[in-house]
Parts: C-alpha cells; sequence; structure tokens
C-alpha cells in the first residue's frame, strides 16, 4: 500500500512536526500541499491531509487542493490538524469534502499547537510548547491505529 502524507504548516512548524511523526510511523512520502501534483495522488492508497488551523479552518492551500480533486472512489484518507484549542471539530468540513471525492475517511487527529496568529499575538499566544511529547506520541498511535480499524 502506498502512503502520502500532504500538510500546509506555516507559523511554527507545529503541523509539520505531527505530519513528519506520522509519515514516518507509516513509512509515507510526506510532501507540502504546494508542492504537489494532483494527478499524482492516483498513485497512492491512502492519503493523509493535515494543517494548521486559522481562523477555525484549514489553511487555502489544502482546501483547495481537494477542491481541486477529480473523484477518488477507492481511496483511503485521514486528517490531521493543530490549533491553538486541539480541537478535533476543526477537521469536520474537510473530511466531508473527501467523502464528497469518494475518500473512505479512516481517521482524525488533532491536537495543540503553539499558536501566535490573529489575536493570540497580543497576549504571547496560547499553548505554548506544544505539540509536546506526549503530542507526537499520540500522534504515532493515531497513525498505528489507522490499519486497526
Amino acid at each position: 500500500m502506498k502512503k502520502l502524507v500532504v500538510y500546509e504548516s506555516i507559523h511554527h512548524s507545529n503541523t509539520e512536526k505531527i505530519g513528519k511523526i506520522i509519515a514516518e510511523c507509516l513509512n509515507a512520502d510526506l510532501v507540502k500541499a504546494d508542492d504537489i501534483n494532483t494527478n499524482t495522488l492516483n498513485d497512492y492508497d491512502l492519503i493523509g491531509f493535515g494543517s494548521g488551523i486559522y481562523y477555525g479552518k484549514f489553511h487555502k492551500n489544502i482546501v483547495e487542493l481537494i477542491d481541486k480533486l477529480s473523484t477518488l472512489s477507492g481511496k483511503k484518507a485521514f486528517i490531521f490538524s493543530t490549533s491553538g484549542q486541539g480541537k478535533n471539530k476543526y477537521n469536520n468540513l474537510i473530511e466531508q469534502k473527501l467523502k464528497e471525492k469518494g475518500f473512505e475517511v479512516v481517521g482524525s487527529f488533532a491536537c495543540k499547537g503553539y499558536d501566535t496568529f490573529g489575536p493570540f499575538k497580543i497576549f504571547g499566544g496560547i499553548a505554548k510548547g506544544r505539540p509536546n511529547n506526549e503530542d507526537l506520541q499520540n500522534a504515532k498511535e493515531f497513525a498505528q491505529n489507522l490499519f486497526v480499524k
């Protein structure tokens, strides 16, 4: 099974850290959203989509990438995100978009990440020191459990 992790990580490399752990665990290719050609996604059986959360949403590069995809029936996908709050609800829109493109979504992961975006910058940010070792371990366990389902 050929695996790919596509991500966008801007301010503090939070999502990149999680993406690297997941890709390493899955023995997957790791590519930034800007660097992927949508045609190459056909070559993969399992694709992860990850992003930091900006004003409650995935980065536009991930959203636009998914919007550009043709229907990819039979492909499996998972979602991961980092944000100051670390809430999985931010993954819901991406999950819906992937399902509309024919993906079977097999997992969703979210964790806190140091956040100085927008208004959080005023008071020095939130979730300092995140993702931490426990978050990285949780991401690793998430990746390992993708095949248990």
